[in-house]
């Protein structure tokens, strides 16, 4: 469908979606919009479906280097060159799309900032429709915000302003209020059809995208879909074809695996790859754990000094560095404490070492969660190199499958059990509030970091004879007294979501008591959205 074209009036009896709920949303969801993306439902839906099935085909094998593709990893070919305003990407800053987050995050000085309808964002319809609202808003340099009437504004500072990228729902995930032939649309068509169908041809006349971070691929497979649907956006849009530019982040194991395959189906528009660690040791957890012996100790003991973290993060930045795009480094999470100096200093003293690492081993740049972690990583990266990056830059070591899968030994404090079980219930209470990212206990957690203490639970509580580090059982009488103690304190200190505590509660319950370990914990959430 080429929209230079007038076309005629779009027939909508085989599409349904839910009302909309704010005024101006229809501004989002208008006709044309609609039959955009009832097109490309058509299209590309039978591909995603069948994309799905694979995965779960695919469920308990263990991840390998793909012998059909031993000589394309061999080969020395590059992908297209990286365009210049995308050289520079030394700290990059990510969060929801709710408008205050929108405007800081894109004058907080940081050079990219990644809109996230993913893992930090409550895909409740509201906020996706408002952050879609906001995102044009944002693109034209028109948005404002204040928190009431006689509040101060939040304006965007568009001279100095971040480079703007989007991050789509995955492609496991529906938009459960737009059916079409009582279908769901995908997620990810639903994100990324609208912000394109909105903003694609503005942003590609000002030289600013449409740039776009694609997460939780498995699978060359998997980026060719998204590779199709990206052509057909630019062919649609009257777009010149590789426009739209990619990141991809590297979360799944299995993907690990496929790092040259992935970029040589992206290679026209791929312009980088992102270490995504916490959603990565999730899925270690789920891809791993049917494995006799596999076992991962507490969240806090699980460093990216880690062999099999170490390892993913050096054949990341190998792979990058020789296929000519960029390096991305992982988030960090902590929020920086006014209030507590020492506290403060200690938590920035983590950041400095973690992109110390990340630097020393040859990434680009990196993600922070806040903005008062923008001058500390920025200074790390700037000691690093001189230019825009160090693409020039190839860590030692063959890493080979036996390291990307070599155990990871530690314990299980009791009060790491109690801290894993205390953050999935107001990480869900949160969510279930409309709440995507949330602090707790100075880190910033979203559905990555939530998924790993739900999947990390779930490991512990149906492994047998497992001990905490006190030498205490491990069994589900810990757990229930765990659950038992949240709700009475987390009311009286009026947490985030405290009136869905205890629909939080049941759902995690439900996750880690079911014999099998389910794909994802906002699967099930989300019908109780």
């Amino acid at each position: 469908m080429s929209l230079a074209q007038k076309q005629p009036e779009p027939d909508f009896s085989d599409l349904r979606h839910a009302p909309l709920p704010v005024a101006g949303d229809s501004a989002v969801l208008n006709a044309d919009a609609l039959a955009f993306l009832r097109d490309l439902h058509h299209r590309f839906e039978p591909g995603r479906q069948a994309l799905l099935r694979q995965r779960q085909q695919d469920k308990g094998r263990l991840p390998a280097f793909a012998e059909d593709t031993a000589n394309l990893r061999a080969d020395d070919w590059r992908a297209a060159p990286v365009p210049d305003i995308l050289r520079d990407r030394r700290v990059e800053i990510t969060g929801p799309v709710d408008a205050k987050t929108v405007i800081n995050a894109l004058n907080s000085g940081a050079n990219v900032f990644m809109a996230d309808f993913e893992d930090s964002t409550a895909p409740t319809w509201a906020n996706v429709l408002s952050g879609q609202r906001v995102l044009q808003a944002a693109v034209r340099g028109e948005l404002r915000w204040r928190q009431t009437a006689d509040a101060p504004e939040y304006a965007l500072e568009p001279a100095h302003a971040a480079l703007l990228m989007v991050r789509p729902r995955g492609l496991h995930l529906d938009e459960k209020h737009v059916e079409i032939d009582g279908v769901r649309l995908s997620a990810t068509l639903f994100d990324l059809g609208l912000f394109a169908y909105h903003n694609a041809r503005i942003l590609a006349e000002r030289g600013r995208g449409p740039f776009l971070y694609i997460p939780k691929l498995q699978s060359a497979a998997e980026a060719q879909w998204i590779e199709s649907v990206l052509a057909h956006l630019e062919s649609a849009l009257g777009l010149p074809a590789g426009q739209c530019k990619v990141t991809v982040l590297i979360e799944t194991l299995p993907a690990a695996f496929a790092m040259d395959e992935i970029i040589h189906a992206l290679r026209q528009r791929i312009v980088g790859l992102n270490c995504g660690r916490w959603d990565y040791i999730f899925s270690a957890i789920k891809t791993l754990h049917s494995q006799p012996g596999f076992m991962l100790p507490e969240r806090g003991q699980i460093a990216m000094t880690r062999h099999f973290l170490h390892s993913y993060a050096t054949r990341l930045v190998q792979t990058c560095h020789r296929r000519g795009i960029l390096a991305m480094g992982g988030m960090a999470a902590q929020i920086p404490n006014k209030r507590d100096a020492a506290a403060n200093e200690t938590a920035l003293a983590k950041v400095r070492a973690d992109k110390q690492r990340e630097a020393g081993l040859g990434h680009d740049g990196t993600w922070v969660a806040h903005p008062g972690l923008i001058p500390v990583a920025r200074a790390v990266f700037d000691a690093a190199f001189e230019g825009s990056n160090q693409l020039e830059v190839m860590p030692d070591g063959d890493v080979a499958a036996a390291d990307l899968l070599k155990p990871c030994h530690g314990s299980i404090t009791p009060e790491g059990f109690n801290d894993t079980v205390e953050v999935c219930v107001r990480y869900l209470a949160a969510w279930l509030s409309g709440t995507g990212c949330v602090a707790i206990h100075g880190l910033m957690e979203d559905a990555a970091t939530a998924e790993i203490c739900r999947s990390q639970l779930w490991l512990w509580l149906h492994k047998k004879n497992l001990h905490l580090s006190d030498g205490t059982l491990l069994c589900w009488g810990l757990f229930d007294a765990a659950l038992l103690a949240l709700p009475g304190r987390l009311q009286r200190e009026a947490v985030l979501g405290h009136d869905k505590v205890g629909e939080a509660i049941a759902l995690l319950e439900t996750l880690v008591r079911s014999p099998e370990l389910a794909d994802f914990l906002t699967l099930p959430a989300y019908e109780s959205l």
